[in-house]
């Protein structure tokens, strides 16, 4: 009997399965094509000014919008800059690995933080935040910066929750919120929920390749950045923001990706976005009962905050989840998130957001289910049947 090869032969497409950056619609792929024009033309002006109250209502904002060349990375400090000063304190939350990050940078711009400790497999709790801002009396909290959808650990925090908390205590205190891995797949109400100021990126749920990001600001937000005493340049929101009546950038702006997004708001437009929600949480469902058969964990251990975009899969002691990883890679040329930071080697994460449906989430199942066998992880068989299962009665 032949054995099985490894994927040298190279035949089929690759499975991007990363929680980003995620597959490329190639409608969006087309569009990006589309030959660069004088960014200081009317043509370009008429795309950028297409663009800003089509992204206002993606999440569901009136206030305006500072879009960037860069990744979202960069918006993290654009919102930092923009309100802040440095010796300000602010509330963050160890509740991830992303939060980590931004953490890091709120550092290095000489922030003072004030950490909740987390339990990364439960995200954060609003009662804590309220507890926190109770016990400000001085009211010297500046913001709340909470990462909504923690791509590490597979976990949505309530931003409604958040803003329950802070109303209960009542606190002045800016709220500033991540979104990368929740723009476009989840429903995301800034206004409703009082945010401040949102951060997202290309990359994931808008179906682009990374190099654009953006903040969503409300007037609070702005108002605070008169004041705000941390240097700026590049990410200022006084260059920026002009281009929401004019339509021009203050720097060359990233043309394509403006054609690309343009395209991929069609697109979810056309769909319509409760359709978009209700997808994603439909096949992160079904990703979920698949993982619930193989003998492995869904990371976080609170049903109703598992993610809609990414799943993370806890592996049995013993297993290292990045040669698991390995094993999918060669045998299947799929690729699947790796654990980071202290998660290393003990999760994997199915990245199930974006231009993504039913028939490719049950090539992405049928591609980890048989590499967990091949692995060796025992009982393993299943997974995909209850998630087709599933599925087939959603159709229904």
């Amino acid at each position: 009997m032949t054995e099985f090869s490894s994927r040298s032969a190279g035949s089929g497409r690759h499975f991007l399965q990363v929680p980003g950056p995620t597959n490329v619609p190639d409608r969006v792929l087309a569009a990006m094509s589309m030959p660069t024009i004088d960014h200081r033309g009317p043509k370009f002006a008429e795309l950028a000014l297409d663009l800003i109250p089509r992204v206002r209502g993606l999440f569901n904002a009136s206030g305006p919008v500072a879009m960037y060349p860069g990744s979202a990375s960069g918006a993290w400090e654009a919102g930092i800059v923009n309100t802040l000063s440095p010796g300000d304190r602010v509330l963050m939350f160890d509740s991830g690995m992303f939060a980590t990050l931004w953490r890091g940078v709120a550092e290095r711009f000489g922030l003072e933080i004030e950490l909740v400790e987390c339990d990364w497999r439960k995200g954060v709790e609003p009662d804590r935040v309220e507890s926190a801002l109770r016990a400000d009396r001085p009211q010297r909290l500046k913001s709340v910066m909470v990462v909504h959808n923690e791509t590490s650990t597979g976990i949505t925090n309530s931003i409604a929750g958040m803003r329950a908390a802070m109303d209960a205590a009542g606190h002045p205190a800016l709220l500033m919120v991540d979104a990368v891995s929740s723009a476009g797949s989840m429903e995301y109400l800034q206004d409703d929920w009082g945010v401040d100021v949102t951060i997202a990126g290309s990359q994931k749920g808008l179906m682009l390749p990374p190099g654009l990001s953006l903040n969503v600001i409300s007037e609070k937000a702005f108002a605070a950045g008169a004041g705000a005493a941390s240097h700026r340049s590049y990410w200022s929101w006084a260059d920026a923001l002009p281009s929401n009546d004019t339509g021009y950038f203050p720097y060359t702006p990233p043309t394509n990706l403006l054609y690309g997004l343009k395209e991929a708001l069609a697109m979810m437009e056309e769909e319509g976005l409760a359709n978009v929600y209700a997808r994603h949480s439909r096949l992160a469902e079904a990703t979920r009962r698949a993982v619930e058969v193989w003998g492995v964990e869904n990371f976080c251990v609170i049903p109703e905050k598992s993610s809609d975009s990414v799943t993370t899969v806890l592996v049995p002691e013993g297993i290292d989840a990045d040669d698991v990883r390995a094993v999918i890679l060669d045998r299947f040329d799929m690729s699947l998130g790796t654990g980071l930071g202290p998660l290393t080697g003990k999760v994997f994460r199915i990245g199930h957001l974006g231009h993504f449906n039913e028939l490719m989430l049950a090539g992405t199942l049928s591609g980890v289910e048989m590499g967990l066998e091949i692995s060796g992880i025992s009982g393993c068989s299943g997974g995909v049947t209850a998630a087709l299962e599933y599925l087939a009665g959603q159709a229904h």
